[in-house]
C-alpha cells in the first residue's frame, strides 16, 4: 500500500513489543526501523531493521512518527533531535515529560510538530485527550488518585492477605508487577511524575518536580492497614493535586503524593490490586472518574497506538495537527510547601502505659491548635507499652509535626506512622 505512515520505535521491552504487535494490524502503518540496548536479546516481536543508536531513528528522513517507549531521560538529546528534525512524537514516558516536558513541548511547538503521551499518564486510561477535548469547558479544583499499579497492588495484598510489606513486595516482583529495584514505584515517584504531568494539564500551568512532597508506602505496616479497616478506611497512595484559593489567585497548588486513608465510601478505596483510577473534581461537571488497567503490554500499547492513529487522521490533511494537543502555556504554578497543608491525620502512636498518657497527648494537641475526633487506647504489651490510635480534625502540617516533636523530646511516645486522611 503506498502512502504508509512511517514510524521508529525507540524501546523493544514489554510495551513496545505490544505497540508493534497492535499496528501490525493497520495495513498502512510501517514500523520501518527500531533501536534497542540490546541487539541480542530475545524478543516476543521481530523488526527486521534494528539498532543500538538511537539518533538513526531521530535522523531517518523516511520516519514520520518516532514511538519513545525506552523510559529515562537519556533519550532526550534523540527525541530533540526527532523534533528538530520534524518529527511528531508519541511517549510514554512520564520522567522525562515532568522533569524535561517545559523545553519539549516549547520546541515541538517552534518546530510545528506535537508530543502525544497518552500512555505516559495513567497507562490504558484515556486521561489526557479527554481533558483537553470533553472537559474542555472546566475550571478543575483537583485532581487525585492512584496512579501507580505495584503500589496499589502490594497495598490490596496487604489488607486481603494480612501480610507485610516485604512479603507483598516479593509476591509482587514474582509477578511481574514490580521491577527488581522497586524504588521508583514503592518510593512513590513514579506517580509523583504523573501528578506532575496531570497538574500540567489541568490546571495549564507548569509545575516543578522538586517542589512536589512525595512519600512511598515502605513504612506501612499490616497493623496499620488492620486499624485503618476498623475505623471504615483503607490505605492508598494517593497522588493530588488541588488549587487553593488565596490572595484572588488561581495559580497556586497542592501537589503531593503519599498514603492517605481513604473512606471506604469513596469510590477510590475500592479501587483494588494493579488498577489505577483518576479523580476530577470541577465545574460544571462536578465529580468525574476513570478507571481502569494503569500498566503492562497491551493496555499501554492501547494507549500509544491510539496517540500514533490520532496523528494519521490529520496529517495528510493539514500543516498544524491536532491544535489542541499543543502546548500554550509557560507560567509556572506557585507550589505550596508541606509543612503549610491543611490535612486530617490517623496517628499510630506507641506510648508508656501509665496513668493520663491519653490526656497528655490531649492537652499537647491542644497546645498546638489540634482537635481530636477519635482516640483509643488498642492493648498493652508486655514491657509495659500501650498502642493508642489518634484521629485528629483538620490542621496545619506544621502543627502536627511540632505537637509530635514536643511529646517525642519529652519521651512520652514515639509515633510509628503519620497518615493523612483524605
Amino acid at each position: 500500500m503506498e502512502n504508509k505512515l512511517k514510524i521508529g520505535i525507540i524501546g523493544l521491552g514489554t510495551v513496545g513489543c505490544g505497540v508493534v504487535k497492535v499496528l501490525s494490524q493497520f495495513n498502512d502503518i510501517e514500523i520501518v526501523k527500531a533501536a534497542v540496548k540490546n541487539l541480542s536479546k530475545k524478543r516476543s516481536v521481530k523488526i527486521d531493521n534494528l539498532t543500538d543508536d538511537p539518533f538513526q531513528i531521530a535522523n531517518d528522513p523516511d520516519i514520520d512518527i518516532v514511538v519513545e517507549v525506552a523510559g529515562g531521560v537519556e533519550i532526550m538529546d534523540a527525541l530533540i533531535a526527532a523534533i528538530k528534525n520534524k518529527k511528531h512524537i508519541v511517549t510514554a514516558n512520564k520522567e522525562l515529560l515532568a522533569r524535561h516536558g517545559a523545553m519539549l513541548f516549547d520546541l515541538a511547538r517552534e518546530n510545528n510538530v506535537v508530543i502525544l503521551y497518552e500512555a505516559a499518564v495513567a497507562g490504558g486510561i484515556p486521561i489526557i485527550f479527554p481533558i483537553k477535548t470533553s472537559l474542555l469547558a472546566n475550571t478543575f479544583n483537583s485532581v487525585a488518585g492512584i496512579l501507580n499499579g505495584t503500589t496499589n497492588y502490594i497495598l490490596t495484598k496487604m489488607e486481603e492477605d494480612n501480610l507485610s510489606y516485604n512479603e507483598c513486595l516479593i509476591k509482587a516482583q514474582k509477578l511481574g508487577y514490580a521491577e527488581t529495584d522497586p524504588t521508583g514505584d514503592v518510593e512513590g515517584y513514579d506517580a509523583m511524575y504523573k501528578i506532575a504531568i496531570l497538574a500540567n494539564i489541568v490546571f495549564n500551568l507548569r509545575v516543578d518536580i522538586s517542589k512536589i512532597y512525595c512519600e512511598g508506602i515502605t513504612k506501612i505496616t499490616a497493623e496499620d492497614i488492620k486499624i485503618a479497616d476498623e475505623l471504615g478506611y483503607k490505605i492508598k497512595l494517593i497522588a493530588q493535586a488541588k488549587r487553593i484559593n488565596k490572595a484572588n489567585r488561581d495559580d497556586i497548588l497542592d501537589i503531593r503524593v503519599h498514603p492517605m486513608l481513604v473512606s471506604k465510601n469513596k469510590p477510590l478505596a475500592n479501587t483494588k490490586d494493579a488498577t489505577n483510577a483518576v479523580l476530577l473534581n470541577g465545574f460544571p461537571v462536578d465529580r468525574v472518574m476513570f478507571v481502569g488497567p494503569g500498566a503492562g503490554e497491551f493496555p499501554t500499547a492501547s494507549s500509544v497506538a491510539g496517540d500514533i492513529l490520532s496523528i494519521k487522521s490529520e496529517i495528510s490533511q493539514r500543516t498544524n495537527i491536532l491544535p489542541m494537543a499543543v502546548c500554550h502555556h509557560n507560567e509556572y504554578a506557585i507550589q505550596i510547601k508541606i509543612e503549610d497543608t491543611i490535612n486530617c491525620y490517623f496517628l499510630h502512636i506507641e506510648a508508656k502505659s501509665e496513668p493520663g498518657i491519653i490526656g497528655k497527648i490531649g492537652c499537647a494537641c491542644a497546645q498546638f491548635g489540634i482537635n481530636i475526633s477519635y482516640v483509643i487506647q488498642k492493648g498493652t504489651t508486655e514491657d509495659g507499652r500501650a498502642t493508642i490510635i489518634v484521629l485528629t480534625e483538620e490542621c496545619f502540617e506544621k502543627d502536627m509535626n511540632a505537637m509530635i516533636e514536643k511529646l517525642e523530646l519529652e519521651n512520652l511516645i514515639k509515633v510509628k506512622n503519620k497518615i493523612r486522611v483524605m
